[in-house]
């Protein structure tokens, strides 16, 4: 008997259990994604109007991931709703590219050891990580660049980069010289077709430039008339004076080699090479760029303040909060699974200050391996992170009913046309609801769930023939697919603690 076979007699089309990542189910963003919700999921969303931080703990499956498509996909639709307040979405979720940068900035003894790197990060590289992805998302859509990520679709609509006056024009083209991480360009080409979007005329900046040449040219003329007069003895005079003339442009270009090489070795997450920084640095003038924040030291102060010129610039874009989804911490390379390096990785994070800061929401989508840390912290800690503040839900966790209902609901999601399948329909009467919600809950995640009703179907059809189908699954294979899957996963997780 075939699985399909059984489906299509309850009229199901495809398997509704198939996919167990919600990144790559159709199921669930295509049709769960509007109707299906975790419990907590009020209190996790919040308000887009008013964008606050949450902290959730889930184990693996529990549905973080699905969350975050979730909360992108809200947000999306809150921003149509309401094109002059939007919400900037940034998704925190691919750490190797920063992490893989910051060991490299790193001298050989300190990037011996995962340890060791991540014994150096700090919440400024998560600030400047974090300003990277807004400043490149927020530069590609000025540019009108393809956006490959989910985030993409929160913004909901154009960005008119002319409703910007001349300073927020200098503040962004600044961001961008320091934090646009586009691959797709040149720094310098991209940067200079950002200008001209934002018709910004650099002509004040290169008068020291202009005047030098003028210098240079009039003294040329002058040497070489004197020399063909015969005056040799004035004739190299001219000369001292194109060295002073161009010492005003060579003093500005010193000025900024030496800002471009703190920025490149202070933005530790950042892929900015110093000849190019230092030649779009160029373009501004001293009165431009001087009391101007760069991230020229190790410290949170700067980037503080560069984290408001970007909400300034969103705010004037029609940008009224932004939202920061923290998600898959586990899956770095230089993590590779480990608890505490996942716990070197996220705790400066953990900062009041930072998890506060007006018109930014963090939904910090963590482990439940790392919540065992946060019951061992000292004072010191709750007074800086002050996690009473922060929304946080301890545990991501199911109950019997709400995973029944999480099948049912996928399972109408494939129906047929004009079919109404139920889940109840699927099992014998022997199996009550009751029991059917005591087995749910035993599963505890939204993972094992699927894998567990993928399981037995296959073994239900497995069982019988085509010839002669049986259209309900029975208490005894149910029973015995449960203890035998049951058995497999404390296996699995009992790997999972010795590793």
């Amino acid at each position: 008997m075939r699985t399909q076979q059984l489906l299509e007699h309850h009229g199901v089309v495809s398997n509704p259990f198939a996919e167990e990542d919600a990144q790559t189910d159709p199921v669930f963003k295509d049709h769960c994604i509007d109707s299906t919700y975790h419990p907590t999921w009020d209190k996790i969303y919040g308000n887009p109007a008013e964008p606050a931080t949450s902290l959730v703990f889930g184990e693996k499956g529990s549905g973080k991931t699905a969350l975050r498509l979730q909360i992108v996909r809200h947000l999306a639709q809150y921003n149509r709703q309401h094109p002059r307040s939007r919400v900037f979405v940034i998704e925190y979720d691919d750490f190797n590219p920063f992490l893989d940068r910051f060991r490299d900035r790193l001298s050989s003894r300190r990037r011996r050891t995962s340890d060791r790197v991540l014994a150096e990060w700090k919440l400024w590289d998560h600030m400047d990580a974090i300003l990277s992805l807004g400043v490149t998302g927020l530069v590609d859509r000025i540019l009108e660049v393809k956006q490959p990520t989910e985030a993409a679709g929160a913004d909901a609509g154009p960005i008119d980069a002319g409703t910007l006056d001349r300073h927020q024009a200098r503040d962004l083209l600044l961001l961008a010289a320091c934090y646009d991480q586009s691959s797709a360009e040149t720094t310098k080409g991209r940067w200079h077709r950002l200008r001209r979007k934002l018709r910004f005329r650099p002509f004040r900046a290169h008068f020291d430039l202009a005047f030098a040449w003028l210098v240079t040219v009039a003294m040329l003329a002058l040497s070489g008339w004197l020399a063909w007069q015969g005056d040799w003895n004035w004739a190299a005079w001219p000369l001292a004076a194109v060295v002073a003339g161009w010492l005003p442009w060579l003093w500005r270009a010193v000025k900024r080699g030496a800002t471009a090489r703190a920025i490149t070795r202070n933005v530790r997450v950042g892929n900015r090479v110093k000849r190019p920084l230092r030649q779009v640095l160029m373009h501004f003038t001293n009165a431009e760029i001087t009391g101007q924040p760069l991230p020229t030291k190790q410290r949170t102060d700067d980037r503080y303040e560069l984290l408001a010129k970007f909400q300034g610039l969103l705010e004037t874009l029609g940008f009224s909060g932004i939202v920061v989804l923290v998600d898959r911490v586990d899956e770095p390379h230089l993590i590779n699974g480990s608890v505490e390096q996942m716990r070197a990785l996220l705790w400066p994070m953990l900062d009041n200050k930072f998890l506060k800061h007006p018109g930014i929401g963090f939904k910090l989508l963590l482990p439940i391996e790392l919540a065992q840390f946060i019951d061992r912290e000292d004072r010191e800690f709750y007074q800086r992170a002050r996690l009473d503040k922060q929304n946080m839900i301890p545990s991501l966790e199911w109950t019997g009913e709400a995973l029944y209902d999480v099948a049912a609901a996928r399972l109408k999601a494939c129906a047929a046309p004009g079919a109404t399948p139920q889940l109840r329909q699927l099992f014998d009467p022997g199996i009550t609801d009751r029991r059917l919600m005591d087995a749910f809950r035993g599963l505890r995640v939204p993972r094992h769930l699927f894998k567990f009703m993928y399981r037995l179907f296959v073994a239900h059809c497995n069982a019988h023939t085509d010839e002669n189908p049986v259209w309900q699954i029975s208490s005894e294979h149910f029973e015995s697919v449960l203890a035998l899957y049951s058995r497999d996963q404390d296996a699995f997780d009992r790997g999972l603690k010795a590793g």
